[in-house]
């Protein structure tokens, strides 16, 4: 088939990837001049199956109302006379349901793991590098509450078959010698020895030059005004084409991977899907020589759960991100959150580098209430939909990727995952 994805983000890159390798013939369209240009850009970088619980959770609505009036608080609720955020809150609150919680934990699990897998054998296969790290990560905890916590997540994920270890401070220091400095405030740690890290920017645009050689056309600086439909499936898709002139794009079958921005695409259809804009922000701080070849930066990744924030090791970069900050459409940086995750990073590595040198930046990470992406097919035989990753874009990409092109070849898809449209 001919097959048309909006979006070339790491969702909509790896999706195209996929697709192609199925034998279709792939058309990307995106807005940016290059792929991975949005919230792509300067994630964690973490690939972490060990981290499927959502944010909607039981312990949740009591972390908001603490976290009420602080502007650097990891969750953020920015009121705004927006129904569709009013909607999402509520749907929140519901997805907080212990069932609930353990119904969107087991499904994140089951792609999660499903798409790393995929991602070592795309690396096996072709070769691709992004500053990757398979050292596992290191979930650290500070607060004694939240490592008595951890024991029970062990304990699940263990079950699920995921190789997971609680470690004391002394452990965790032995994984990891930069956190010396934190010893003082570490409770303990659990390890998860199989996950990974990587910069999904470099990975995204290294995929789409793969992508190309298999046959793949991106457009670039082409924006998607709408789609629209004849009868059960969609006609053409409208776009400003690379000088603004409206264009029509026709194919025989149609992937939204827009993110954040697919409700407002998809509208134009009568398809309504309960994704917000979730903003997440994240600093990178470039690494000195010293820095690099001693225990001064961690080399491992590593997830600090009292302030909700991750650190990756990108080769000569150090990536710190978290927050989240529900402000709808709003991509401006709010500096008072980014020096946060600042103070916080020379907290427990005094000696990374230099605070000043940080390099800030924001992105809307396209979130569902349950935390658990929207894949599949549609009412409409020809369009389909891979969105709504939220915090796990980078983790689920490959095999949300090859899940996706599993559908619209007419195959069952591996992982246990509820996929639209699928029995």
């Amino acid at each position: 088939m001919r097959i048309v994805v909006l979006g070339a983000g790491v969702v909509g890159t790896a999706s195209a990837w996929y697709l192609a390798c199925a034998g279709h013939e792939v058309t990307v369209l995106d807005r940016q001049p290059e792929a991975g240009l949005e919230t792509s850009f300067a994630n964690g970088g973490q690939v972490s199956v060990s981290h499927a619980e959502p944010w909607a959770n039981p312990t949740a609505p009591f972390k908001v109302l603490q976290w009420l009036g602080r502007e650097d608080a990891p969750l953020l609720f920015r009121a705004r006379a927006d129904l569709g955020q009013w909607m999402w809150g509520a749907r929140f609150l519901f997805e907080c349901l212990p069932w609930r919680t353990r119904r969107n934990t087991e499904a994140a699990f089951a792609l999660a793991s499903y798409s790393r897998d995929c991602l070592r054998e795309l690396r096996r296969e072709t070769g691709i590098r992004y500053d990757e790290s398979a050292r596992g990560i290191l979930h650290i905890y500070t607060e004694r509450g939240l490592f008595d916590h951890a024991h029970s997540e062990v304990a699940l994920l263990r079950a699920r078959g995921m190789d997971v270890q609680i470690k004391s401070p002394e452990e965790c220091i032995a994984i990891e010698p930069a956190l010396a400095h934190a010893k003082d405030k570490l409770y303990g740690g659990a390890y998860a020895a199989t996950d990974e890290s990587g910069d999904a920017h470099m990975f995204t645009q290294a995929l789409a030059a793969l992508a190309r050689q298999q046959g793949v056309r991106f457009r670039f600086n082409v924006s998607v005004t709408g789609i629209e439909h004849e009868g059960g499936s969609i006609s053409r898709v409208v776009i400003d084409d690379e000088v603004g002139i409206e264009e029509s794009v026709r194919a025989d079958a149609y992937l939204v991977s827009l993110g954040s921005y697919s409700p407002i695409v998809l509208r134009g259809v009568g398809i309504s899907v309960p994704i917000y804009p979730v903003k997440g922000y994240s600093i990178t701080i470039p690494l000195d020589p010293q820095a690099q070849s001693g225990h001064r930066a961690p080399t491992v990744s590593l997830t600090d759960h009292a302030r909700k924030i991750v650190v990756a090791r990108l080769g000569n970069r150090l990536r710190v991100a978290g927050t989240a900050e529900l402000a709808g459409y709003d991509t401006g940086i709010n500096e008072v959150r980014c020096r946060a995750l600042v103070n916080r990073c020379f907290e427990l590595f005094p000696e990374a580098g230099d605070p000043e040198d940080a390099l800030f930046w924001t992105g809307l990470r396209p979130s569902t209430p349950s935390n658990v992406p929207i894949i599949g097919r549609t009412r409409y035989s020809n369009l389909y939909l891979n969105t709504g990753h939220g915090t796990l874009g980078w983790t689920m990409a490959c095999g949300a990727g090859r899940a996706i092109a599993d559908i619209a070849s007419g195959k069952k898809p591996e992982p246990e995952f509820c996929f639209l449209g699928t029995a």
